[in-house]
């Protein structure tokens, strides 16, 4: 856990610093809200002693309009202040956001895979907002609130200060108050939290699978949950805006209790001579306007601790290092034939978990098409993920031409792979970004090819806006086949060395196979492919094959061969055949 004081140098100097001369322009402004305050109570002073015990009318015009450019003053200076702040707490906001999608974006896939996206969504809406707040608004507070309290505070001892010295004891008692509330506000804001990540989470998987909501009738079902989720929400945010409004009954009491003793006690001192009635209603005033500062300082603390609250969430995130990155002396790789080789790779997910590879050594040869064959959950898919480094092995080598990979520098090392996977992923953009997203620097000509060689050009055509479609979230208006080819396509504009196909042709008609094949066959063409495969053309096109079993190579050759020696890949072929 990251102490307070840690946390508020590190919110300084990685965040406040940089705007440091706006919130000096802004504490500027807060004097001037400071001063016409404590004039605005000042000035009753001499309104009432010359205007109505006196009856100077000489004094008639200037005090009122004294008192409208104090007012003035105070609520130009008071806007200045505030807009100010909303700058720099947008600015802050913003950079925190991207400081930690920053990090999502080149943090390590297994740590993505750990966290729901829902739960961090929350994190960059949620928590950002408190700690937008801390660095803002409760800057701002403290600033302007302060300088007020200590003008009006200097009003009401220059009329009595033996009055003043009462009044002031309403302070300590309200800090005190604030600070018990302020531990409550960090436990409430962090349960909250974890209810908004909740609530994210649910709604994410709520439209991702409102199809099979649908079709299994589970709308009651999903309302019920969706109830459950907002009501614990609703009960978190109401704890944390009921501990906030606890200060209400506090400070009134206090100053009603305050109010009284002063009268009573003002009431002895005008007896005595030792008060006039205008240094009393100068110091009321001052006294009553000192109310709103007093009170928005007390609840601070509960501000502060929301914006820490977060801060401990959010920077640890923003913190997180990498795992797969660089070595010291990484090298670009260099490839000739896209040999690659495993040599001894031992791989589990987590260190205390079982090994989903054991002892590994496989061997692809440059511009040829292997195999992975295997029951689900044997390790295919681990294999292909070793290769662009998407996870590191524990132990062992993979070497391409020769030279490690984990020696190579991974850009360009991913620069040469590309993979085709089966669950397609497409982004909520036009047909000829999705395509382009391989390479954002190929023409339109490039684009255009390549949907022809992946077949993609048969339904771009019958589209409203052929190549400039919006295509929806994860290419929802598209069917599996047509968003596989424009997968496909991607691939293609890559031009890269080595393609990877996670059972990139399953789960499709048998026409749209035949199309997609024909794909595959122009992307891989003199390519290092390694595909795992389920269906019986892409296996018996194979130059080799391995057979997978539980994280093992338990054999390995070409069709004909394994057919008569490997009972396990001849019960698979003939699962195939009777599909």
């Amino acid at each position: 856990m990251i102490s307070k004081t840690k946390l508020y140098k590190r919110l300084y100097r990685d965040y406040s610093k940089k705007y440091l001369d706006k919130i000096i322009i802004s504490a500027i402004f807060s004097i001037l809200v400071a001063g016409s305050t404590s004039s605005i109570a000042w000035l009753l002073d001499p309104a009432i002693k010359k205007l109505f015990i006196e009856k100077d009318k000489s004094l008639l015009i200037f005090i009122p309009l004294m008192i409208v450019v104090a007012f003035t003053t105070k609520g130009l200076s008071l806007y200045f202040a505030k807009a100010t702040m909303i700058g720099v707490g947008e600015s802050i906001k913003k950079r925190l956001q991207f400081d930690m999608v920053n990090t999502l974006i080149g943090t390590d896939t297994q740590i993505i895979d750990k966290k729901h996206s829902g739960k961090f969504i929350s994190n960059l809406t949620y928590d950002v907002t408190h700690i937008t707040n801390l660095l803002s608004n409760a800057l701002l507070t403290l600033f302007k609130d302060s300088l007020t309290l200590i003008g009006l505070l200097f009003v009401m001892f220059f009329q009595n200060w033996k009055l003043a010295l009462i009044s002031i004891i309403m302070i300590p008692l309200a800090s005190i108050s604030a600070k018990t509330l302020g531990k409550r506000i960090s436990k409430v804001t962090t349960e909250a939290q974890q209810k908004s990540g909740f609530l994210t989470t649910y709604l994410v998987e709520l439209f991702k699978n409102h199809k099979l909501i649908k079709i299994f009738q589970r709308e009651t079902y999903e309302k019920e949950r969706a109830d459950k989720y907002l009501g614990q929400l609703k009960e978190k945010s109401q704890k944390i805006q009921t501990v906030f409004v606890r200060m209400s009954p506090i400070m009134e009491t206090l100053t009603g209790i305050m109010i009284a003793i002063l009268i009573f006690y003002s009431g002895i001192l005008m007896s005595n001579g030792e008060l006039d009635i205008n240094n009393f209603f100068s110091f009321l005033a001052a006294m009553m306007l000192a109310y709103q500062p007093v009170r928005s300082l007390s609840t601070l603390n509960m501000v502060l601790n929301q914006g820490l609250s977060a801060a401990s969430r959010i920077l640890p995130i923003i913190d997180q290092q990498s795992l797969i990155k660089d070595s010291e002396n990484a090298e670009t790789i260099v490839l000739k034939n896209s040999d690659i080789e495993f040599k001894d790779i031992n791989f589990a997910y987590e260190v205390e978990e079982q090994e989903t590879l054991k002892s590994i050594n496989l061997r692809f040869s440059g511009g040829k098409m292997t195999s992975l064959v295997g029951h689900s959950g044997s390790g295919k898919s681990t294999i292909l993920n070793l290769i662009p480094r998407f996870y590191d092995a524990q132990s062992g080598d993979i070497t391409i031409d020769g030279q490690s990979i984990y020696m190579t520098k991974i850009k360009s090392l991913r620069s040469e792979i590309s993979m085709v996977s089966q669950e397609t992923t497409l982004f909520d953009d036009t047909i000829k970004n999705n395509i382009k997203y391989a390479n954002k620097d190929a023409s339109d000509d490039e684009v255009y090819n390549v949907a022809k060689l992946s077949f993609c050009d048969e339904f771009i055509s019958n589209l409203p806006n052929k190549f400039d479609t919006l295509i929806g979230e994860n290419g929802t208006r598209l069917s599996g086949g047509e968003k596989q080819r424009l997968s496909i396509a991607r691939a293609m504009l890559k031009k890269s060395s080595i393609i990877l196909l996670d059972e990139a042709t399953s789960s499709l008609d048998s026409e749209t196979e035949a199309k997609i094949q024909e794909a595959l066959k122009t992307l891989t063409k003199n390519k290092t492919t390694i595909v795992i495969a389920h269906r019986l053309s892409t296996i018996l096109n194979s130059n080799n094959i391995y057979v997978i079993d539980s994280g093992s190579v338990v054999d390995n050759g070409k069709h004909e061969d394994l057919m008569k020696k490997s009972e396990l890949y001849k019960s698979f072929y003939e699962k195939q055949i009777q599909k």
